[in-house]
């Protein structure tokens, strides 16, 4: 497992998942509120990985040059703000346009049906 993540399981876990999670769960609102491009989210999950494989070499002792370290924290802080990306969105066009579109699960909106 350290040779897969680059270090241990509980550092992944506190770095990556709360530290790095949380950086990315804001991210991903802040975009989707200023209404910025989906692709953004990408390019900056890509440079939190970054900061999260420094964080993990500096404080911790990781290996700093892990790649698969690197694809592993990117990818679920990735997937972090892309899930606050798109549940922002939905929460702001039914909020924003109520006569045009509702609720269809916390990532998804519909068109409103009359009647």
């Amino acid at each position: 497992m350290i040779a897969l993540l680059g270090t241990s399981l509980p550092v992944f876990i506190a770095v990556t998942l709360f530290l790095g999670g949380g950086a990315a769960f804001m991210t991903g609102q802040a975009l989707s509120a200023h209404w910025r491009p989906v692709w953004q989210a990408v390019g900056y999950s890509m440079l939190l990985g970054l900061a999260d494989r420094f964080i993990i070499f500096s404080l911790f002792g990781g290996e700093l040059l892990s790649l698969s370290g690197y694809v592993i924290d990117t990818a679920v802080i990735m997937a972090v703000a892309l899930l606050s990306y798109r549940a922002t969105r939905a929460r702001t066009m039914v909020a924003q346009y109520p006569w045009l579109y509702e609720r269809a699960g916390p990532f998804g909106w519909r068109e409103r049906r009359a009647g």
